[in-house]
């Protein structure tokens, strides 16, 4: 709809970088293709590794490394043989799949997007940026409903406010993308994150074990921490910059109806006494989900509690969901929710493809010892240079963020990086949940301004109706503030727990 409040603007710098990016992104093999040319670059450069007689010595064994050569008989026969074993043993495929039974039937019965609609229409006025920040950052754990079902609704919400609703909506964009790591509970994210970074940490060290939640200390403080962070860019940076709207009215989506009500309330209610129910099992001298004879050890990475977290994510998001699909009339028999499981599993589909492809390139960092010879190395160059602390942390932040910028899977990037960098960092005397935390800060930052976001196109389409010259260079220009804060800010964050040397999560800290 038009407006006064935005000009058309020339082409900027900014724009032509951005363009540039976009064109580039969207020219880019798949990244089942970069996985295959990273395979094939993998057995080229292990032959040369053989021929040449490179070797790695490990600092802490005094154990020589040597490669071994993917092209040779031996090489080729052990890839032939173990290729069904490899993706049989990948350990994020059977993780995601148990997570999506129960993700899947509540995203496809459509609690997940009441759920938020509910949380965000129901906010007092004078906190309005904040909750709307706070709720995007824990959105994450709501799958893909958060970046599709926040922005439009900030905007509506704002405009109600008498606030401009591209603020709302940027507002709804950069809490659902610039710090989607960040959340107050253990999300599918961390489930996968974690299933990346534990294989490669146990190519240096077989005995290492960690859970999911290696990282969830620093995440439930982020969520708090960076929500304030961004009602401050919009409080101070954005809405200044956006100014007074002025236009006809924008209506609001339509209520929910009293069945849908009513059914939200009945399926949030089991999911409180789920909740209550596992926390009842934690209580006492020597509860049902501590380790067994540690005298209460909740947080163990061998506990029932760490070692089903995976499971207990699944039934808390599939009994809410099913409540939700039987009252809404969506569910009337027990096919409904199979089909329901087996349309989430459909969605997989291409995960399953990337996953394939990504569990060859672990195997083949395994056998060849590329992955080990690489670390070793990288960590000689890198204490050679003298690049430890917050510059190297600053260093690895940045390189995600670039890397990012041109492979939009998450799962992909960190499925090859995590062979490379786990064991790298530590042979630097880093723990393996601090090298992932880095990680995702990097990758984090990135899905604000990456041209390769799904939900990008969808968020352009709702701006339009305010503004009807809106485009990837508008939602740019009001990203990068909230990218450069962030970034600015979560490092500061980072800094502090290193400097302290402050737990990162159950089982993750910083220092090994």
């Amino acid at each position: 709809m038009d407006t006064n409040t935005v000009k058309p603007a020339k082409r900027s710098a900014l724009d032509k970088f951005l363009t540039g990016i976009e064109t580039v992104g969207n020219n880019m093999c798949d990244p089942v293709t970069i996985f295959l040319v990273i395979i094939v670059a993998f057995m080229i450069v292990s032959a040369i590794l053989t021929a040449t007689g490179v070797q790695a010595v490990h600092p802490g064994t005094g154990e020589v490394h040597t490669a071994n050569n993917l092209l040779s008989k031996d090489g080729l026969r052990w890839f032939i043989s173990n290729v069904s074993a490899n993706f049989q043993n990948f350990p994020p495929l059977t993780q995601v799949m148990i997570v999506m039974l129960g993700v899947g039937v509540a995203e496809k019965t459509g609690f997940l997007s009441i759920f938020l609609r509910n949380l965000a229409l129901r906010i007092p006025r004078n906190m309005v940026t904040f909750t709307m920040a706070f709720i995007g950052m824990n959105a994450v754990a709501a799958g893909d409903s958060g970046p599709i079902v926040l922005p439009p609704l900030g905007a509506a919400i704002f405009y109600s406010l008498g606030r401009h609703p591209i603020a709302g909506l940027i507002l709804g964009y950069a809490s659902t993308t610039v710090g989607f790591a960040a959340c107050v509970i253990v999300q599918m994210g961390d489930v996968i994150a974690s299933s990346f970074t534990i294989p490669a940490a146990q190519l240096m060290d077989p005995s290492f074990n960690a859970s999911p939640a290696m990282n969830y200390y620093f995440m439930a403080v982020s969520a708090a921490f960076l929500a304030f962070v961004l009602t401050f860019v919009n409080n101070s940076i954005i809405e200044p910059r956006l100014g007074k709207y002025e236009s006809a009215a924008v209506e609001m989506e339509a209520d929910l109806t009293e069945q849908e009500q009513q059914a939200f309330k009945k399926a949030a209610l089991v999911a409180l006494i789920f909740i209550v129910c596992v926390a009842l099992l934690c209580l006492g001298n020597d509860p049902f989900m501590a380790k067994p004879g540690s005298g209460g050890d909740l947080l163990a990475s061998d506990s029932p509690l760490m070692k089903g977290i995976v499971p207990l994510i699944t039934v808390l998001f599939f009994i809410p969901g099913t409540i939700y699909g039987v009252y809404t009339g969506q569910i009337k028999n027990d096919k409904d929710v199979a089909g329901l499981m087996a349309d989430a599993m459909r969605t997989m589909g291409g995960y399953f493809v990337m996953a394939f492809a990504a569990s060859q390139l672990l195997g083949i960092f395994n056998y060849s010892k590329l992955g080990i010879i690489i670390a070793i190395k990288g960590a000689e160059f890198l204490e050679m240079i003298g690049l430890q602390g917050v510059p190297l942390m600053v260093v690895f932040i940045v390189l995600t963020f670039f890397i990012d910028l041109f492979l939009g899977s998450a799962g992909a990037k960190w499925a090859i990086m995590a062979p490379i960098f786990v064991p790298m960092f530590m042979l630097m005397g880093y723990h393996p949940a601090f090298t992932q935390l880095i990680y995702r800060v990097g990758d984090s930052l990135a899905n604000g301004i990456t041209p390769l976001s799904s939900s990008l196109p969808l968020v352009i389409a709702y701006a339009k109706r305010y503004e009807k010259d809106f485009g990837i260079g508008s939602i740019m220009s009001n990203m990068v503030p909230y990218v450069g804060v962030v970034f600015l800010m979560w490092t500061a964050l980072i800094a502090v727990f290193m400097i302290f040397d402050l737990p990162i999560g159950p089982t993750g800290q910083i220092y090994l």
